[in-house]
């Protein structure tokens, strides 16, 4: 993901942080938690959330999000009062309400439907999961949160199980490896089922609405 705000640029594949040309410095966890909170934007997320993602399968202090949120606003020279990237939700978490510019551009190569919703995906990896970063998040307690990944190439598009708990089947069958998708073809990540779509042929629409990030 790489995109642009005020002066800053974002760039998470690269891990860097730039205000301007010079470089910001950021801890990993701080910048696992910018990453999260700008893919979601604008929408609030939870504190058990971003503590699943960030702090996964341990117990803690409710401080130490605070810390990384206070790091994130030095960083980004914002203020708790006045916020202008870092949106404080009293009593629920935290948003990214800065003004995101995609510099990515990826084109739409896609989409996968899960409970009647289309879902988008792009030109290259799409991870699935339960993780509120996953590029399709499939909100089921059955689902890994990293639980698959569907390339697209122009040639073709296939599917690789991330070594989920439940595994990740294909016409009934449990994929160990890599596996081509066709179009049409339904995917069940543990409990869930989704179906893979190509891009709609030349001259049609698509109405695409992103998976909810909350039940």
């Amino acid at each position: 993901m790489r995109v642009a705000f005020d002066r800053f640029s974002f760039d998470s594949e690269r891990r860097e942080l730039n205000d301007g040309t010079q470089p910001t410095h950021l801890g990993p966890k701080a910048f696992r938690l910018l990453e999260i909170l700008i893919a979601n934007r604008p929408r609030p997320l939870r504190k058990e959330q971003l503590y699943e993602s960030i702090w996964p399968d341990t117990v803690v202090e409710e401080s130490n999000l605070a810390g990384l949120i206070n790091e994130l606003r030095v960083a980004l020279g914002d203020r708790a009062r006045k916020p202008r990237f870092i949106r404080t939700v009293h009593g629920f978490g935290y948003a990214f309400c800065g003004e995101v510019k995609d510099d990515d551009a990826p084109r739409f190569a896609g989409f996968v439907v899960f409970r009647g919703r289309e879902v988008p995906l792009r030109e290259g990896v799409n991870v699935l999961g339960r993780d509120v970063s996953a590029d399709v998040q499939v909100d089921d307690s059955t689902v890994s949160r990293r639980h698959a990944v569907i390339d697209i190439r122009p040639d073709g598009a296939t599917i690789e199980d991330l070594s989920s708990k439940n595994g990740t089947f294909l016409d009934g069958v449990k994929i160990t490896g890599t596996a081509p998708l066709t179009e049409g073809q339904p995917i069940v990540l543990g409990d869930a089922q989704i179906v893979f779509r190509r891009s709609p042929a030349i001259g049609s629409t698509v109405t695409v609405t992103r998976l909810p990030k909350h039940r």
